[in-house]
């Protein structure tokens, strides 16, 4: 029955109030976090690995240096990049990104734009001269639904294990001098969290769908909010339009989402911190 009438199936799980892999609706899969060197990429600057169930995202973060854009001599770079390559999913062909993976890298850039995770000016070593260049590179690893939260929670924890050495620029020759040595974090100016939604049927909204969820719904939408509970920004690729009502609950279970994954975050961080 599941595979001839996948949608009948489901409704009957719906009118009940629960899901086939037995969550509530506005329930989600089992969520973990790896940050640094436990277990993620040890060559990059920051990294993480996340889990929400069977989908898994790693994000490393590497930082070079290079000359601020003339027009904003006094800001770095953060160039996020989505790889959904054809080993985490059936539904993926090797070669170049997709429009999922195109669509996932451009809503990764709009949170980090739109919420000021990290204040550009932050990455500037000196005025015109010399500034950081962070490229995210977050690549699925087994895909099953709902990328974006994943992406979005990967990202923050790996800019939050991101160390950068000292630089300051050599009066003499004009070089930067970089000292290993010393290194500091980041400055995380907010947290946003990704909680994305499937919508059944123009009206039922089912929170963190897996990829069976997303191709049943009629459309699905993403809210990110911040530490303040503030919307940073709604995403909705077509498909069934939302009331202002129920957009309202999807902020609401947001805000929530967001402290949970923030106290998860910071858990982890805390666990790994030299005592």
């Amino acid at each position: 029955f599941r595979t001839v009438e996948p949608l009948e199936y489901y409704r009957r799980f719906l009118k009940e109030n629960c899901r086939p892999d037995g969550r509530e609706l506005g329930e989600f899969r089992a969520t973990t976090v790896n940050i640094g060197n436990t277990g993620s990429i040890t060559t990059a600057d920051g990294s993480a690995l996340v889990k929400l169930g069977n989908t898994t995202v790693i994000c490393g973060v590497k930082a070079e240096l290079a000359a601020p854009a003339v027009d904003s001599s006094n800001k770095g770079y953060i160039v996020p990049n989505v790889e959904l390559p054809s080993l985490c999913s059936t539904k993926f062909r090797s070669g170049p990104p997709g429009e999922e993976a195109q669509a996932a890298s451009q809503f990764i850039a709009d949170v980090i734009e739109n919420s000021q995770i990290i204040a550009k000016e932050d990455l500037c070593i000196a005025n015109g001269k010399l500034a950081w260049v962070l490229y995210c590179d977050i690549i699925c690893l087994d895909y099953d639904g709902n990328i974006l939260d994943a992406s979005a929670f990967a990202l923050l924890a790996a800019l939050k294990n991101v160390q950068l050495p000292s630089v300051t620029i050599n009066e003499e020759t004009g070089l930067p001098d970089v000292n290993l040595k010393q290194k500091n974090p980041l400055i995380i100016r907010k947290h946003p969290v990704a909680t994305s939604f499937a919508i059944f049927d123009d009206t039922l909204l089912i929170v963190d769908p897996t990829a069976e969820e997303e191709d049943l719904a009629t459309g699905t939408v993403t809210v990110v909010t911040d530490d303040e509970g503030r919307l940073c920004s709604v995403h909705k690729p077509g498909g069934s339009p939302l009331t202002g009502a129920k957009l309202q609950d999807c902020v609401t279970r947001a805000i929530t989402r967001h402290k949970e994954v923030k106290k998860l975050i910071d858990k982890v961080i805390k666990s790994i911190k030299p005592k």
